[in-house]
């Protein structure tokens, strides 16, 4: 191979490598614009304040407004199957999981328990309706229903960018706490016990009628995959 032959096979080789590169700084900057434009859509609720109204549809095809649930209190849990922080409040110890026995023990109390999953379609989390009812039976949860919120509208209204994350709301339409389920901000199954439950002491005060001690916590665990 002559030499010019050779300089311009490499000076080819780098223009392509170049415009590869070009590429992939470009597709960086789009997904970083993207993620700055959705956090900038994210709200920041501010909890003694009316919720955001919603209607959504849950896996089974039913329809739930925030509107409809006046009277009763509601529980919005963000969650994702997969996320290491949502598996530790659903692993059973001694046949019993800390999600799944709140959820049981305050549906029972007239609570309504919405379990919602933010996922977008190839996210980590994502489900069919029939998968997100398979997993959710697996699991021995109980909410009130599972709504697959895959464009992102309610997690974005209402401010979700961990899973787990938690909203309280009135009888009223008005928010009464945000943020973590709990004060150990780890994975690890074994810090579930001896933690302070935010959304339990948060729930407890509420149906006896007493202030919401605490009221707003930075949430912890894995992003919402919107």
């Amino acid at each position: 191979m002559s030499f010019m032959a050779a300089f311009t096979r490499r000076s080819l080789k780098f223009r392509v490598l170049a415009v590869l590169a070009g590429l992939t700084g470009a597709a960086l900057l789009l997904a970083a614009g993207a993620a700055q434009r959705r956090n900038a859509r994210l709200a920041n609720l501010t909890v003694g304040q009316h919720a955001p109204a919603f209607t959504a549809v849950d896996t089974r095809g039913q329809a739930h407004t925030l509107a409809g649930y006046a009277g009763k209190w509601v529980v919005m849990e963000w969650f994702n199957h997969d996320c290491p922080y949502t598996k530790k409040h659903y692993a059973l110890v001694n046949g019993v999981g800390n999600t799944q026995a709140m959820q049981q023990e305050y549906t029972r109390r007239g609570v309504i328990w919405l379990s919602i999953v933010s996922s977008a379609p190839g996210k980590q989390g994502f489900t069919t309706a029939a998968e997100a009812d398979r997993r959710t039976r697996e699991k021995g949860a109980a909410p009130t229903a599972v709504i697959r919120d895959t464009a992102g509208v309610l997690g974005e209204a209402y401010g979700a960018r961990n899973t787990p994350q938690y909203a309280i709301i009135d009888p009223n339409g008005v928010l009464r706490y945000s943020g973590a389920i709990d004060d150990q901000r780890t994975s690890s199954v074994k810090d579930v016990a001896g933690a302070t439950n935010y959304v339990r002491a948060a729930l407890d005060a509420a149906l006896a009628g007493r202030p919401i001690a605490v009221s707003r916590t930075q949430p912890y665990g894995c992003a919402v995959k919107y």
